[in-house]
């Protein structure tokens, strides 16, 4: 699809502002920097979905990955605070996965710089799935289907950790939402979103100041901000020391928000029209708050405007549960 021919004709055929979203942000295909530079085949797509739902990869085997990233809740929990396959709670809210072929640095704190290295993460943390490498895929190769597949993927490596986080992560890419009623509208649908959704799309761009850090094609610049959400998370400042990295998160993107609340790193806000009144506030008072945080005095018709417009970035990826081998 041709988004720049797109994105001209929904400019000619619009008689309001188009959004400063870069149509070009999302390209036709995904380049993926796989083994001899090939793209991820179906077959290790489907391996990374198997293991993506195997609690084999938890050490008491009573989590997997889709235990917090669950399909049915946006790709996260609903919970503020995610839970650990011990029964501990975790410090942070479970981030949707939606699209992050496109994102350059995952975690709150942007502490990955890859999905291959975010997708072993988890798996090891004590915290999380408490699972070490070296107990993991011995458990694996164990199993006569997984040692098929890695057997006839990857001939020279089979399974290892290596080729572990190729399969999950080749998954985790190919969860891709593009066909929300915004994306339609852009095409040229101008029926696609109603007139609420349309003042907040403006309202998004303009007054409410939204585009300067949910920007592109994706809704985030991958960067981090501090907007007064304080409960004693250093956040980025822990991976990269700086005052200016104090408290700072990083911008998630917004695709399928209205399905993945409780919302912030801390998941302290439950509904999106809470998270609209915050930034309308300008936030609260914190140690090196984002300049960009100001008040926006927001309307309550703007309010309830801007929240039909992120209803209107919705497009749910259905995932079939595969079978546990």
């Amino acid at each position: 699809m041709k988004f720049f021919f797109l994105c001209l004709l929904s400019i000619a055929l619009a008689p309001w502002p188009i959004l400063a979203f870069d149509p070009l942000g999302i390209p036709d295909k995904i380049m993926i920097e796989y083994p001899e530079e090939e793209e991820a085949s179906s077959a290790l797509i489907q391996l990374g979905k198997t293991l993506f739902f195997d609690p084999r990869l938890s050490k008491n085997l009573k989590q997997s990955c889709a235990s917090c990233h669950n399909p049915d809740l946006g790709f996260g929990d609903g919970m503020a605070l995610g839970i650990g396959t011990m029964g501990s709670s975790l410090g942070r809210n479970t981030p949707h996965l939606y699209n992050l072929a496109w994102n350059s640095v995952f975690f709150w704190d942007g502490r990955s710089r890859s999905l291959e290295e975010q997708a072993l993460g988890p798996i090891q943390a004590a915290g999380e799935m408490n699972m070490p490498l070296d107990e993991l895929l011995p458990r694996l190769r164990s199993v006569p289907y997984y040692q098929r597949r890695f057997a006839a993927l990857f001939p020279d490596a089979g399974l290892t950790a290596q080729t572990l986080a190729l399969a999950i992560a080749a998954f985790e890419r190919n969860i891709i939402s593009t066909n929300s009623p915004f994306d339609r509208y852009l095409q040229g649908n101008l029926a696609a979103m109603d007139q609420s959704a349309i003042q907040g799309m403006r309202l998004f761009e303009g007054k409410a100041r939204c585009v300067l850090c949910h920007g592109g094609s994706n809704f985030t610049d991958n960067g981090f901000h501090n907007i007064g959400i304080n409960n004693g998370d250093q956040g980025r400042s822990k991976i990269q020391a700086g005052s200016i990295n104090y408290g700072a998160f990083k911008t998630p993107g917004l695709r399928n928000v209205i399905l993945t609340g409780p919302y912030m790193h801390d998941g302290s806000l439950q509904s999106l029209e809470a998270v609209i009144r915050y930034y309308n506030t300008g936030g609260n008072m914190a140690r090196n708050l984002d300049p960009l945080m100001q008040p926006l005095k927001l309307t309550e018709e703007e309010v309830f405007d801007l929240l039909a417009f992120l209803g209107s970035i919705n497009n749910p990826v259905t995932i079939q549960r595969p079978q546990i081998p």
